[in-house]
């Protein structure tokens, strides 16, 4: 049996490693601060604030399964701690369980009755659930609903005179006209509501017609781009010059400083964008218009997969939908939402290298087969080989484990192993994590996951990535590189209220 001396030892050294803990917190180390808490909980897990920072760090780096496990576990340490019920119901809110988190929040206000901070935040949730509650009661059932698509016709769309930016002349998207765009989006103009409808609805149409698995085929001595999330992070910063009318450009902001070091999308130089290009990133609207556009430009120049972020909920919770909302309209919110039911699940690469945005599966025995019969036209579901797709992480030992995000698995070199076997594969890639460097390479070198969003929501500190294949041997070259300057708004600037309120 532990002595007095040991015990009050104990709890003394994990004081001292929760004030780094809070420190490496303070730096956005998030990564480094769970693993301080975990030594501090390990020498004394009766203390609910160990538990509830925990988890709160768990929360920035959007391992809300991880974080709800945590708030939890500061509730049954401690009933009356009013943090522990906070962290959960943040992380509910975090994935859209409003009605959970409301019930939360209520007993953040029943202990603290007097906080003006718990009252605020409580009435925001009960606005979230009547929100929610009014949505369900108008919704239209799946089979009953009818395409937005359906009734657009923009060439009915009158061009003002005096609109002086990107045009598309007739039906063709141009790569004039993309250039043009980009260079109005670079200096935070607009793109008229006819050439976006136009856009977008060419889109629709394409990807309809493309399966749930994507073959790509890479010639010999040609190069092939993958980049993963980017999330938003569009624009570019600019000054004048000795009160000139000279425009000096400082650099390219993340997705245009991607083809500024490796080139536009062409039949010569195609890409791959692998989900999540949106929410949270305040360029969101930028991002995808570009993207789309390049994609109706030519279409074996850049391919598209869908991300956990491409989701109807994701995009009310995130900011896509409200950003949508303020620099287009409310139809397109809703035409968004279809196109992105219409995104391919996954892509293979010269029949070797696997790409997904998320990972793999609960089972063993999924062929490339059952991917491509998946239909896909709908919103991913919580649970099934599509939700996997979207939401699941490799893990460092084998076998399966929870999710530490709630939603789908993680899984360990060994069913990735499994996975590339049945199938004849060599490689996976994958994207959904905020890598330090840009990517990790992880499961004895099968499996490497790229993220393209440097400096994550202006606070993480990481670099972003993208890999360049060379055909034939499909050998991946990883480039890395750093955040750039971009105009003065901050990500979030159009997440719903309640969740700003938590960051």
């Amino acid at each position: 049996m532990p002595s007095m001396d040991n015990e009050s030892s104990n709890v003394s050294q994990a004081e001292e490693i929760k004030v780094q803990a809070n420190e490496a917190f303070k730096a956005h180390k998030y990564g480094q601060a769970i693993d301080l808490y975990t030594q501090a909980i390990e020498l004394n897990s009766q203390n609910a604030v160990y538990w509830a920072n925990r988890a709160f760090a768990h929360t920035k780096l959007e391992e809300y399964g991880s974080a709800m496990q945590d708030a939890t576990k500061a509730i049954e340490v401690d009933p009356k701690y009013s943090k522990g019920y906070y962290r959960r119901g943040a992380a509910y809110l975090a994935m859209g369980k409003f009605k959970e988190a409301l019930k939360d929040f209520q007993q953040v206000k029943k202990i603290c009755p007097n906080d003006p901070d718990a009252t605020k935040k409580l009435k925001e949730c009960e606005k979230a659930v009547m929100k929610l509650k009014f949505e369900e009661a108008i919704s239209v059932p799946e089979s009953e609903r009818r395409f937005v698509a359906d009734s657009i016709d923009y060439h009915s769309i009158e061009v003002e005179p005096q609109y002086s930016g990107a045009k598309i002349e007739g039906d063709v998207v141009t790569l004039d006209f993309v250039k043009k765009m980009m260079d109005d989006f670079k200096n935070q103009k607009c793109l008229h509501k006819r050439y976006a409808f136009q856009i977008v609805l060419q889109m629709r149409k394409m990807l309809r017609s493309q399966p749930s698995l994507v073959d790509i085929n890479v010639p010999d001595g040609s190069h092939f781009t993958v980049c993963g999330d980017v999330h938003g992070q569009f624009q570019l910063c600019f000054f004048f010059l000795d009160n000139t009318a000279i425009l000096i450009c400082l650099m390219f902001y993340d997705l245009i400083n991607i083809f500024e070091l490796n080139g536009l999308p062409s039949e010569e130089n195609p890409y791959l964008f692998n989900g999540d290009f949106v929410d949270r990133g305040s360029f969101s609207v930028e991002v995808i218009l570009t993207l789309f556009a390049l994609k109706c430009m030519c279409p074996s120049a850049i391919y598209l997969a869908r991300g956990n972020h491409e989701s109807r909920s994701m995009n009310k919770i995130y900011g896509f939908e409200g950003e949508v909302r303020s620099k287009l309209s409310e139809k397109f919110v809703e035409l968004f939402a279809e196109v992105f039911c219409c995104l391919p699940l996954a892509h293979v690469i010269n029949q070797k290298v696997f790409v997904v945005h998320g990972g793999l599966f609960s089972v063993d025995g999924v062929k490339l087969s059952d991917i491509k019969a998946i239909d896909r036209f709908c919103e991913p579901p919580e649970e099934g080989l599509m939700c996997e797709l979207l939401w699941s992480d490799p893990q460092p030992f084998p076998g399966r484990g929870p999710s530490k995000r709630g939603v789908g698995l993680s899984f360990g070199a060994d069913v990735t192993r499994k996975f590339l076997q049945d199938n004849n594969l060599d490689l996976i890639v994958r994207s959904h994590e905020v890598k330090d460097e840009g990517y990790e390479i992880e499961h004895d070198g099968k499996l490497i996951t790229i993220f393209s969003a440097p400096n994550y929501c202006d606070q993480m500190g990481n670099k972003g990535a993208y890999i360049r294949f060379e055909a034939p041997d499909l050998k991946p070259n990883i480039v890395t590189f750093s955040a750039v300057p971009h105009p003065d708004v901050k990500p979030m600037a159009y997440a719903n209220n309640f969740l700003r309120m938590f960051q």
